[in-house]
């Protein structure tokens, strides 16, 4: 979508997300900027990339200036894997995905039953014991339906079946939960403002929850999903906190976010509204001619909390235009519009054949940017 209306000369920010299996944040960036100022040398342009709490989300952390530490976890099968989270100035930023995440799995190989967030839990803690005292838990991405009791396991609670032992991991052993003992979790929590970042608001239970929704996305099957939700039930029944199941956000990765509303005390915010401000949207934004937001598809689920429309409702109290680049786009100019973005820039239009483009993704962003920027800035 383009018309031949122009943007005044000055800075462009450009704070797109990923395009999922083809590009980084980072790397749509550089392209975008790459092809602005084929068409515009000397172009002012700051990058900005952003997440909405999933995959990426620690990646636009250290692009922003935090550092990234490595550690060793449990990973989702119990192996263990090596996971990052961010650190600036007393706040982390975690995200789940890095330990319990869909990338740990094997190809093909998925554990809708049995994988857990144990590994979540030890990079908390491992942000803690660095100085954390402001979490942002970013979840997406993951491979887990287990409420976030291997989390909560793993930053001292206790969960025992009805002979006394720990439960075994993973969300369908939550059937045998008997008790649950969350006094021993992390004392340093209670002094520590944790913030779940999601770009879902689905409860735990029920055709909308966790299991129905998002555990064939994890390989389970009609009969696999009756028995998490089950489950996830008897965990929330046991923890006293059927409440909270309903609460928005407590359904989101598997159930993590009732994990972290009840455990950690958790306050649910959309992610990209989370990001952005701890990104520093709100300095990079000021003085701006130009935003340009992306992510790999702009469809439907873009218009319900994903970043370009976060980024969008960010530039509008400035009154700075805001132009879009995407991989695919399915949404039909009025909503766009309605949300505030009235350019888009899709690679689909230069190149039909969804692999090629996604293979190509980075000299054809770069073509869409050549594009953008004759449209708006000459």
């Amino acid at each position: 979508m383009a018309d031949t209306a122009r943007v005044a000369p000055g800075r462009v920010l450009i704070a797109a997300d990923k395009f999922k299996g083809s590009l980084t944040a980072v790397q749509v960036a550089e392209h975008v900027a790459a092809g602005l100022r084929a068409v515009v040398p000397g172009l002012e342009i700051t990058a900005l990339p952003v997440a909405d709490g999933g995959d990426g989300t620690v990646d636009a952390a250290v692009a922003a200036g935090f550092d990234r530490r490595t550690v060793r976890v449990t990973g989702p099968l119990g192996e263990p894997v090596e996971a990052a989270y961010a650190l600036r100035a007393g706040t982390a930023v975690v995200e789940m995905a890095e330990a319990s995440g869909l990338r740990h799995l094997p190809p093909g190989v998925f554990a809708p039953r049995t994988a857990t967030t144990y590994g979540t839990g030890e990079l908390l803690r491992a942000a803690l014991d660095a100085g954390a005292r402001t979490i942002v838990l970013g979840v997406g991405g993951s491979a887990t339906t287990d409420g976030g009791a291997g989390m909560l396991s793993a930053l001292g609670a206790r969960l025992l079946d009805a002979g006394g032992a720990p439960v075994a991991p993973g969300g369908a052993a939550l059937a045998d939960l008997a008790s649950a003992d969350l006094g021993g979790l992390d004392p340093r929590l209670a002094a520590t403002e944790v913030v779940l970042a999601s770009d879902v608001d689905n409860p735990l239970l029920g055709p909308t929850g966790a299991a129905a929704v998002y555990g064939p996305q994890k390989g389970a099957d009609a009969e696999d999903v009756a028995v998490l939700d089950a489950a996830l039930t008897r965990y929330a029944e046991v923890l006293g906190a059927m409440p909270l199941a309903a609460a928005p956000g407590a359904g989101a990765a598997g159930g993590i976010g009732f994990g972290a509303l009840v455990g950690l005390q958790a306050t649910f915010r959309p992610g990209i509204e989370v990001l952005l401000d701890v990104l520093g949207f709100e300095d990079a934004v000021a003085g701006a001619a130009l935003v340009i937001t992306g992510e790999g598809s702009l469809d439907p689920q873009t218009l319900h909390g994903k970043a370009p429309i976060g980024v969008a409702r960010a530039a509008a109290p400035h009154g700075i235009p805001v132009a879009a680049v995407c991989g695919r786009l399915t949404l039909p100019e009025s909503a766009l519009a309605a949300a505030g973005i009235t350019h888009t820039y899709a690679l689909s239009a230069l190149e039909p054949d969804p692999t090629l483009s996604m293979t190509n993704a980075g000299p054809l962003l770069e073509r869409a940017a050549t594009l953008l920027a004759s449209d708006l800035l000459t």
